[in-house]
């Protein structure tokens, strides 16, 4: 097994501004940053540097490319039953099931719990919307319905308040 990657290794902010530097600087200047790392304490080399970088550049574009699409879907079908936001949770399951299996092993564990867990609430979220959503979109045409009849048939024969406040309750479903 290779040895882990230096800049793996950097603290946590030291890494944070490495990667920050790395997108200001459009994936170049590996030496100044080499040169830059060397004088808060860390020996990495210009290859180390930029075998990072492109792997921190891949996933960048790829994660750029994948916002810009789902702008894209967004835009061209807006979204009422949040069949989008379930798409892209699928899609997140999907990629986090992929990362279990492909790094045997080696990865944070509970970073994928709480992506997990976050992942489910999330889903749940979703779901309670729009069953919420439902309701009240079947709540609002059932009153329109329930008026529209007793106004249609009190104008029609003279339908008795009985029979209006029967067929409002059924059509409300409180009957």
């Amino acid at each position: 097994m290779p040895p882990r990657s230096k800049v793996e290794q950097l603290p946590a902010e030291i890494k944070a501004w490495l990667d920050q530097a790395l997108v200001e600087n459009n994936f170049s200047r590996y030496e100044t940053l080499s040169a830059a790392l060397a004088e808060r304490g860390h020996s990495i080399g210009k290859s180390a540097l930029h075998s990072y970088g492109q792997g921190f550049e891949d996933r960048l574009s790829a994660l750029k490319m994948a916002s810009e699409q789902a702008r894209a879907v967004v835009a061209a079908a807006p979204d009422e039953e949040g069949a989008v936001n379930e798409a892209l949770m699928r899609l997140v399951q999907e990629h986090l099931f992929k990362l279990l299996m492909s790094e045997g092993g080696q990865f944070d564990l509970p970073k994928v719990a709480k992506a997990v867990a976050e992942l489910g609430r999330a889903s749940i979220n979703q779901k309670k919307w729009m069953a919420e959503h439902r309701q009240t979109i079947r709540a609002e045409y059932a009153a329109e319905a329930a008026k529209a009849v007793s106004e249609e048939l009190r104008g029609q024969d003279g339908m008795s308040e009985q029979l209006e406040t029967r067929i409002r309750g059924i059509l409300l479903g409180k009957a």
